[in-house]
């Protein structure tokens, strides 16, 4: 769950997408850097939404247009089961595995909402952090380490707070994250 995740022969490496839960709130972030290869093509690109009501966050590392597509998807399965983020990401889960086309997808979802932080890949895999907080791309380790080490250092910090510090230390060692951050929170602020 904390490392880069294979799909296939892809190896999910490139960008960070961090998630925290504390204290009722939720907040989930990524960098902004987009590479073709070796290059940086984007520099502010926007890897993480709300989706469902503004209800629940999503987030990808991978293809961009892979994790379009997976966002389009699971907010089709959450209107489909009422908003029940668990069995949606299960359904998609098993969908992605099984459809020839959603096999090919090259990319992996990180998923919040009040009730519940997982991690969604194309291998079928659907896995909930054994803290509240969870990682994805190739500063994830990087990010989940940083996190872990604030929620036990720094405990008066929010999840946004906790999901920021931990993109910023991502960024500093990974070369295919940048310190462009979009980070949202729930509830959504109006």
């Amino acid at each position: 769950m904390h490392t880069p995740v294979s799909t296939g022969s892809l190896q999910i490496h490139a960008t960070t997408v961090v998630a925290a839960r504390k204290d009722g709130k939720v907040a989930m972030g990524s960098d902004g850097q987009a590479t073709i290869g070796h290059t940086v093509a984007k520099a502010q690109a926007k890897k993480v939404r709300y989706i469902y009501q503004d209800k629940v966050l999503v987030g990808f590392a991978g293809s961009a247009a892979d994790g379009i597509t997976l966002f389009e998807r699971f907010e089709a399965k959450l209107e489909q089961y009422s908003g029940q983020v668990v069995r949606a990401s299960v359904e998609l889960a098993k969908d992605w595995r099984q459809d020839r086309y959603l096999r090919k997808l090259e990319a992996i979802m990180a998923v919040a909402s009040a009730d519940a932080l997982l991690m969604v890949a194309g291998n079928g895999d659907v896995m909930e952090p054994d803290d509240d907080l969870i990682a994805i791309g190739s500063g994830g380790n990087y990010a989940l380490a940083a996190g872990r080490a604030i929620l036990e250092h720094a405990p008066d910090l929010s999840a946004h707070a906790i999901v920021e510090s931990s993109l910023k230390i991502a960024a500093d060692l990974c070369i295919y994250t940048n310190h462009h951050r979009t980070i949202y929170d729930l509830p959504r602020p109006r």
